[in-house]
């Protein structure tokens, strides 16, 4: 999947070292934690019923990834998707445009009507960037997520219609 500054494709084992290295930046760990990186991003990426997509710029380097899963229940059918970015470009359109792209090919060719998204609530810019592509705010999850301190803390619930993308 192209956008207009990354493109997206299925992660493979051979990037488990750069998303590692993504995933060990303390922006990155401080929301995307476990105790062991490189398992857990392999183990993600065989997953079968998650989608797990790198993001590349426009070198071809890999600078994070956008994930999504699917909720097939027919009544309740739509989908939810996670992303992450190297923090040396944030701030650079890279996360709105991943998600964007990804957006598009949920409603477009997975035919989904809804996507869901679950930041915490104290990550602004997430919460901005996730705002761009036209989610709304649905309603604040209380002590949603247990923090690397081991307290539970505050999640949003954010939504995207297929007619609400921007």
């Amino acid at each position: 999947m192209r956008g207009d500054l990354v493109t997206l494709r299925s992660a493979l084992e051979s990037d488990v070292p750069a998303l590692v290295a993504i995933r060990a930046t303390p922006e990155v760990r401080r929301r995307w934690r476990a105790d062991d990186l490189e398992q857990d991003t392999l183990e993600s990426i065989g997953e079968e019923d998650l989608h797990v997509l790198v993001i590349e710029d426009s070198g071809g380097r890999v600078v994070g990834a956008i994930q999504w899963a699917g909720e097939e229940e027919p009544d309740y059918r739509h989908a939810g998707i996670d992303v992450y970015l190297d923090p040396a470009v944030h701030d650079r359109g890279f996360g709105t445009d991943a998600v964007r792209t990804l957006a598009r090919h949920l409603f477009d060719v997975e035919g989904h009507h809804r996507l869901v998204i679950d930041p915490a609530a104290d990550n602004h810019a997430a919460i901005r960037c996730y705002e761009k592509v036209g989610f709304r705010r649905v309603g604040v999850m209380r002590q949603y997520e247990r923090g690397a301190d081991g307290t539970f803390h505050d999640g949003l619930l954010m939504d995207l219609l297929a007619s609400d993308l921007r």
